[in-house]
């Protein structure tokens, strides 16, 4: 039978021949037990008549010479003699030659009995022409019974034992037969769940199946060596893929088509905070923001929702938010060569610098805008007011005007220049280096903003150490550097406060630090990682001044992009902060421009 119960074909042709031998097996018991009959039953009939003959005989002979009175006696001696004798006997009659009875016996031990076989014969003796009557002898058949029955039973033995023999022939045939099916069977069910190489052992086959076993095993042994090359093939291709997955720079999760997820990259785990382990043969849907939100769930419905030829053109795109890091998501559905859909894979993108710089830009955009109105607005004020009243007022009063104007234009000009500046940096413009004096620039730098110390009652005090050497650097963009450092310490430190200004010969690594220490607010620690990026501003309640959030960004610029130098800055809250930056004191020149 197969699994499900049903005969197979094989089975019932097995039953029918075994039905079938079996009605030819009775059928010819049958036949040859009702011939066996009809044989008895004549030898028995001839039996009777043999002995009827023979009884007549004898009593004829006897008979013939007694007178009538003597008759009957002498017929009643020999009847019940031959009745004791003969236990098969159970009826002995005689008659006269006119029909009538002259002494009829039965055999006594068979009371009940009646005859099933009678025979009737003349009393007459041989030669002679004379007939005395006729004498009817009954046969009970017995013998012809347990003939019959020994015989039937002797015929049902021999048919049983013939009939259990086939039975059993063919029992065995089939079993040898589907014995060697179930090998066969056996070893095409391994091949079939992948354990290529399994032989079969063909021990006491016919020469026919032990051929099928032996192209069997070496069908078995190529596909074994076909899949080892294949594997290996297979192998080294996932290899290449997941290298190339693992060294792709964006996060890639590859999903089936029943939403688990196979295969994630090492950037998708670090933009996720999840390992491997976690997410690995996970719904993607189960994904937990640090917001306890499922940030995949809604818009992968959507993406089953939507018709795959319109995802494959386009790809649905959002944002997710994880450990304040904002990851630009994009589904993308994933194909075979035959275009079947196989899953579909989501590429992280970290865009979280990318969105604070276009936070920073919107705020950069706005203070430039405050930053630029509020000069023009002065200047156009002073201006308008000395077009049309200048005539009214004294020489103090319209030079006191005229250096608000130029104060004002100086602001203006400064947020335009770190504006160029930036742009100029940005497009990689070239900037040129020549052989100067660090000692020089500070000084410089110092005499420029005596004014603004003067207005605030603030000392400068420069330390410097002897024998600095000349060095190429690019003075203008030194000296703005280091203006730079020395507006902002002005700016923040409080009234009658000394700023200090110091420059370092670090003769062991061959470079020449600057540094301007102030006695300011200071600067939180989580601000000073940022405070040299590009429109980042730092507001609280009490470091409130405005300005474009660009000069120390371009400070670092300068130094580290243009000069390989290094900027650094320390600083505590409400003890003040230090700024610097070290510059390699490079003496040859390496070339006149450098990007």
């Amino acid at each position: 039978m197969n699994e499900k119960g049903n005969l197979t074909a094989q089975n019932r042709l097995i039953i029918f021949g075994l039905l079938l031998s079996t009605a030819l097996i009775i059928a010819i018991a049958i036949f040859a037990i009702f011939n066996i009959q009809k044989k008895l039953n004549e030898g028995y009939q001839n039996f009777g008549q043999v002995i009827s003959k023979t009884l007549a005989i004898e009593s004829a002979e006897i008979i013939k010479d007694l007178p009538q009175e003597q008759i009957k006696k002498t017929l009643k001696n020999h009847s019940d003699t031959l009745l004791m004798g003969h236990s098969d006997i159970v009826l002995i009659e005689f008659r006269d030659v006119n029909g009538n009875l002259i002494y009829s016996a039965k055999n006594q031990s068979e009371k009940g009995l009646r005859p099933i076989i009678t025979v009737n014969s003349p009393l007459t003796i041989p030669g002679d022409v004379q007939t005395y009557g006729s004498v009817t002898v009954g046969l009970s058949g017995r013998i012809v019974s347990q003939i019959t029955s020994t015989t039937r039973a002797s015929l049902l033995f021999v048919f049983s034992v013939a009939w259990l023999v086939f039975a059993f022939v063919i029992l065995i045939n089939t079993y040898l037969i589907t014995r060697e099916l179930r090998i066969l069977q056996n070893g095409v069910r391994k091949i079939s769940t992948g354990e290529f190489g399994y032989k079969i052992e063909g021990q006491d086959v016919s020469s026919e199946v032990e051929d099928l076993f032996n192209a069997f095993n070496d069908m078995s042994n190529r596909l074994h060596i076909y899949e080892e090359q294949n594997i290996d093939r297979i192998m080294l291709e996932r290899n290449k893929f997941e290298a190339v997955l693992m060294s792709i720079a964006n996060g890639v999760v590859v999903c089936d088509d029943n939403d688990n997820v196979v295969l994630i990259n090492n950037h998708a785990q670090t933009l996720l905070e999840v390992t491997e382990e976690q997410l690995l043969n996970t719904k993607i849907q189960n994904y937990i923001d640090t917001s306890e939100n499922y940030c995949f769930k809604e818009k992968i419905e959507q993406f089953k929702d939507t018709p795959l030829e319109i995802i494959e053109k386009k790809p649905i795109e959002f944002n997710i938010n994880v450990d304040n890091k904002v990851i630009k998501s994009i589904i993308s559905p994933m194909f075979t060569r035959n275009k079947d859909y196989v899953g579909y894979i989501i590429v992280l993108i970290d865009m979280t610098k990318e969105a604070e710089m276009d936070k920073m830009r919107a705020n950069f955009i706005s203070n430039v805008s405050h930053e630029l109105r509020t000069p023009v607005t002065v200047l156009r004020s002073y201006i308008d007011t000395l077009y049309n009243y200048g005539n009214e007022f004294d020489y103090d009063t319209q030079k006191e005007f005229i250096g608000t104007i130029n104060q004002e234009i100086i602001r203006l000009q400064g947020m335009v220049n770190d504006i160029l500046d930036f742009s100029r940096m940005e497009s990689n413009a070239p900037m040129e280096k020549t052989l100067n004096n660090i000692t020089e620039v500070v000084e410089n730098c110092v005499e420029q903003v005596k004014v603004l110390t003067k207005e605030h009652n603030l000392t400068i005090s420069v330390h410097k150490d002897e024998n600095i050497p000349e060095f190429m650097f690019n003075f203008s963009g030194i000296e703005r550097a280091l203006t730079n450092f020395l507006s902002n310490a002005i700016k923040y430190s409080p009234e009658n406060s000394t700023i200090e200004v110091c420059v370092h010969n670090l003769t062991d690594t061959n470079e020449v630090e600057v540094t301007v220490t102030d006695s300011g607010c200071g600067i939180a620690p989580e601000h000073q990682k940022k405070i040299f990026d590009r429109f980042y501003r730092v507001e609280n309640n009490t470091h409130t001044i405005k300005g474009t959030g660009l000069g120390l960004h371009l400070v670092k610029t300068t130094i580290e992009k243009y000069h390989n130098g290094k900027v650094f800055v320390k600083s505590e809250v409400g003890k003040g902060s230090t700024f610097g930056f070290i510059l390699p004191a490079v003496v040859e020149v390496e070339s006149e421009k450098v990007i």
